[in-house]
This record gives C-alpha cells, structure tokens and sequence, in this order.
C-alpha cells in the first residue's frame, strides 16, 4: 500500500477510533491533556511506521496501545510527580475496579465529565467536541463562529480547570444528571451536527461514525432520564434528520436540498420512531424544549409526501415558538425559510437582512440571502450572495450545491 493510501486509512481510524482512544486513556490515567497528549503521539507514530509495516489487523487496538505506552513514558520522565506514579501503578493494580457508573460506556463517562457544571456550557460543548467527538479546533471553532485561536485557549482552559479541581471520570449520581445533561445535549446536537453535514474541506461530506455514534450516546442518556423530554426530543430530532442522510448527496457528491430529495429514500423506520417520540411528548401536555420542537418541526417536514404537501404554517408556528425560546440569530434565519414559503421572498428578505451584523461570517446566511434574492429576479445580487456563500462553506457537497446554482443563474 503507497503512503497517500496508508495516510487515507490513517485519516478514516482518526475519524473512527480517536474518541476511543481518549476514553481508554483517560479511564486509566484520569487526565485530559496527557489522554490527548498520547494520543496524538499515536497517531504521529502510525503515520511513520505503518507504511512501511502495513495496517495492523486491528487498529484501534494498536493504537490504543501504542499511546498507552507514550503515555507512561511521559509518566516515567515526570517521575518527580508523584500523583502520575500512582496512576501509572493502577494499571498494574489487581484489585477491584473502582465503581463507575449506572451505564459502562467510556465515552458517556469522558462527556459527563467534560460536561461538569464547574465549567462555563460553551467551554463544556468546545472541549467534549474535541475530546470525545474527535474535531478538530478549526471545526469546533466554525461551529461556534469564534476566531480559531480563542476556541483553542478555551479547551486548554477547559482541561486545566478539570485538572486542578479533579473532577471525576464517572457518570455523575442521579441527583448530579440534571445540572449536567443540558450540556450533555448541546454536545451531542453539535457532533451528530458535524457528522450530517461535516463542515471542514477536504473530507465526505457526512461522517456516519459521527452521527452514529451521537444516536447511540443519546440513546444511552435516555436510560438515564426517561422522563426527560429534551432527551427523548433530542433522540427524535436525530432519528428524523438521520432518516434522510441516504437522500441528502447525489451520486455525483453534490448536497441535494430538501424539495429536490427523493422522499422514497428516507428511512421509514426511522421516521416512525421520531414520529412516535414527538407524539408521546406532545401527549403529556408539558411546555415543550428547544429539542423537542426542532423534532417537531422535523416531524412537519418528514409527513410531506411531497414539498408541496408541507404545512408551512405549521412550522411557521413551531418557529416562533423556537424564538421565544432559543432568540438566536440561527433559530431566525431559519423561520425566514419559512416566512418565504407563506408571505414570499421580499418578507423573508427583510427578516435575514436584519441578521448581517450577526451572521456575517456565516455561510447559511449568504446562501439563504442568495436563494432569497434569486427568486425575487435580483440575479446579480443572488450572485454575490453566492459567491460569499462558497467562500465560506467548507462542506464539498454544499459547495458543489451552491456553485451550481450560482451558475444557474441568468
């Protein structure tokens, strides 16, 4: 196997394996930086060595076991510190393990404890995308529209902070989940976020491993507050955006957009699932969250047989719920969408113009100020648009979508 094709397989174990490795590490050494420290000295050694020596059968064990050793190596040579000896002495220690919590999942444990309360929720979210779901800075800093440099000091922070308090590795006791789960939430949102529309260049445009895994995380969180209506909202919101991935990209690689997928190619079961979780939540008469009325808004969108069929009206209502809830500049942009459906593009536009000081650096606002201004014939504008909306996106799928209807138009 050539170099590029063992750098190509190294890049989908990265994709596929990193979060493991950090759990497995971290489970043994409870330390962020070191787990992270190691594991990327793993990843460095299986670039090096693996063209000449071939892939191993096994991966991720390799590799798990590879940034084991780097790490107490590191241990060894900060033999001074005699906490990290201890820890260093635990993997060889035949007692009893120490109790871990209700659920035995590595990564659900690494979250909670990326999610502890002692940490402001935007650092809790930053440092849980990169340390369980494997992004990189770059992209965690484009999914909070902050400067790159600013997202990096604030996981360094994150993890100093986790550090000095010795916050636990462990799924937290019942009475700890409330205070911990909203966090939970908004980092499983953004990794199956990333995965169904992956916002680096150079990359597929979907990563399954990603919203896989945050299905299976949540389904996880569930068991541990069945009750909770933002978990079960959450679950549905994913279930029913998950059902159309198969329609979401052509086979020639280019983003198919919601009026243009073929609806046959949705996965009914799926649907089914989300269907049922929005209905039992709609039954018990409680207020809903913000997760639950993105599923319900889903919900609207997936009982279309066709996009004429849908009832904008009703997602209309649900957004301006959203809004009393979530006022961001996103949650407006995207009852724009909505408000041209039903009072056309000259409202809708009126709307998104209000959002320039927010979303400027923001991709969707120039492709949904483009789609705006070409359907109200205002061609060299929509061009505009287009082409500071290409420039911004990093999504391959997305940036052959968009450049095909810039060169569409007249």
């Amino acid at each position: 196997m050539s170099t590029p094709d063992v750098r190509e397989a190294i890049t989908h174990v990265h994709r596929a394996e990193w979060a493991w490795v950090i759990a497995a590490l971290t489970r043994r050494f409870r330390d962020l930086d070191l787990a992270e420290e190691a594991a990327a000295e793993a990843f460095a050694t299986a670039v090096e060595r693996w063209p000449a020596e071939g892939i191993p059968a096994n991966p991720g064990a390799w590799l798990t076991t590879t940034a084991t050793r780097k790490a107490l190596d590191r241990i060894r040579r900060e033999n001074k510190r005699d906490q990290k000896q201890r820890e260093a002495r635990m993997l060889h220690d035949n007692g009893p393990p120490e109790p871990l919590g209700a659920i035995d999942d590595d990564r659900l444990r690494l979250i909670f404890t990326c999610c502890h309360p002692a940490l402001e929720m935007r650092t809790r979210v930053a440092l849980t995308l990169r340390m369980v779901g494997g992004l990189t800075v770059p992209e965690i800093a484009r999914a909070f529209l902050v400067e790159e440099g600013a997202m990096g000091q604030r996981i360094t922070r994150a993890k100093a902070k986790i550090k000095a308090a010795r916050i636990p590795y462990r799924v937290p006791s019942a009475e700890d989940l409330p205070a911990r789960v909203s966090g939970v939430l908004a980092v499983l949102f953004l990794v199956f976020n990333e995965g169904y529309l992956v916002s680096g260049p150079g990359t597929d445009p979907i990563r399954r491993d990603l919203t896989a895994e945050a299905i299976r995380l949540t389904r996880l969180v569930r068991v541990l507050l069945p009750q909770s209506g933002e978990v079960a909202g959450l679950l549905a919101l994913m279930l029913l955006t998950e059902a159309r991935s198969a329609a979401r990209v052509s086979a020639s690689g280019e983003l198919v957009a919601l009026g243009e997928q073929d609806r046959g190619a949705w996965d009914g079961t799926l649907i089914a699932e989300g269907h049922r979780l929005v209905r039992e939540r709609l039954a018990t008469g409680v207020a809903p969250g913000r997760y639950q009325i993105l599923a319900a808004i889903n919900a609207v969108h997936t009982s279309a047989r066709d996009i004429r069929d849908t009832d904008w009206s009703q997602v209309l209502a649900l957004y301006d719920q959203l809004v009393r809830l979530d006022p961001s500049p996103i949650v407006a942009l995207n009852r724009a969408v909505a408000v041209a459906e039903l009072d056309g593009p000259q409202a809708a536009l009126a709307a998104v113009d209000r959002l320039e000081d927010s979303l400027a650096g923001y991709h969707a606002y120039h492709a949904t100020r483009a789609d705006l201004l070409r359907r109200l014939g205002r061609s060299e504008q929509s061009r505009a648009a287009y082409d500071r909306a290409i420039e911004l996106a990093g999504n391959t799928a997305e940036t052959a979508y968009l450049t095909r209807r810039r060169d569409q138009l007249a």
